[in-house]
């Protein structure tokens, strides 16, 4: 009765997540038709039944996140780790931000950043307003912001896609089952705000978490967020992850979400053959990001208007791009890929010297 309870309640904030944001969207949609300066739509019509396969595949996705948890995987409480302060906190700065975000979206300001920040240390491909956000990730406003932008746009799924690294992750650290779990190393490249180190730390709760971004802002949002956790501090460096701050064979597992799609070609091999370099042998890898056409050709459409709504550049070249070639080509074995939702993952190893 009381797992019955909790689902219940899981899936009632879950659908709550769901229709708050699909209202936010349209009362968003109604505002831009009427007080921004309109041009040309060069999207696709979603049809019907294209949009009941999304949400038969949200549904799909939400019954997974259940599961993973009641077969413990990780603990149930993650399930409900939703951060309402920052929401209401934030939500009312997200919406006086949103006309500047329809401006740079309809005069293409792709490269606007406050002129206190000091973009000179940073690669060129990294310095756009990815999403139309203002600053990009440059900036304390957009790191607070950032977050609950993801999870309008995914309906509120974005934590439950997030979570679903967990599972391969576990599963490939049983090779290392007799190792003390304090002298487990796992490393989040592109941490961002620390999300995805906080399902971590709920999953492996002594393991010696470690994160990298490229933005301070991020990174000192991470911390805030990541010091309200019992336990060890993960160790936060701000780095690029096309050259990682960390020795050769270092970590026994390494995760990114949400990265490659905004990444050049050549970076995203760069930043694979890094994680290979930093890994162990019989390490792993796991990575989650977009869909692509080879593995959801039924949402073609849905990919093909991403980067015309949002600013993505890199995203067009992503969804047809083979990452299996890119891991084989860095030396990678075990691949296997899986969907859920929006989202694709990669599992990959690390082969030990003698195979």
């Amino acid at each position: 009765m009381t797992d019955h309870l909790t689902k219940v309640a899981y899936k009632t904030v879950q659908n709550s997540k769901t229709y708050f944001s699909l209202a936010h969207k349209s009362i968003s949609t109604q505002l831009l038709k009427t007080f921004a300066p309109t041009r040309e739509s060069k999207t696709n019509p979603i049809s019907p039944k294209l949009l009941m396969l999304i949400r038969e595949r949200l549904d799909r996705l939400i019954e997974t996140d259940w599961k993973d948890a009641e077969s413990g995987v990780y603990p149930t409480d993650l399930l409900f780790d939703h951060p309402w302060e920052d929401f209401l906190r934030h939500y009312p700065l997200l919406c006086l931000d949103m006309p500047q975000v329809w401006m740079r979206s309809q005069q293409h300001k792709h490269q606007e950043f406050a002129s206190d920040i000091d973009t000179t240390s940073y690669p060129a491909y990294y310095l756009q307003n990815f999403h139309h956000q203002t600053d990009g990730y440059l900036s304390e406003n957009s790191a607070n912001l950032y977050d609950l932008q993801v999870e309008l746009l995914f309906n509120g799924s974005a934590d439950a896609m997030r979570r679903r690294i967990l599972a391969p992750l576990k599963r490939s650290l049983n090779s290392w089952s007799g190792l003390p779990q304090n002298q487990v190393r796992i490393l989040d490249v592109a941490c961002g705000t620390g999300r995805t180190l906080k399902f971590l730390r709920g999953m492996l709760p002594k393991a010696s978490l470690f994160g990298i971004d490229l933005s301070p802002a991020y990174l000192r949002k991470a911390n805030e967020i990541l010091s309200q956790i019992p336990g060890e501090l993960p160790q936060l460096s701000q780095a690029n992850a096309e050259e990682m701050p960390y020795r050769d064979n270092y970590f026994h597992g390494v995760t990114s979400v949400f990265l490659f799609h905004e990444l050049p070609a050549n970076t995203r091999q760069t930043v694979i053959n890094e994680c290979f370099r930093v890994l162990q042998p019989g390490g792993s890898l796991t990575l989650c990001d977009s869909i692509q056409v080879s593995d959801s050709p039924e949402l073609k459409e849905v990919m093909e208007n991403f980067p015309q709504i949002f600013h993505e550049p890199y995203y067009r070249h992503y969804i047809q791009d083979d990452l299996v070639h890119r891991l084989e080509t860095a030396g990678f074995t075990d691949i296997q890929t899986e969907t859920h939702f929006m989202s694709k993952y990669w599992t990959a190893r690390k082969p030990h010297l003698s195979e």
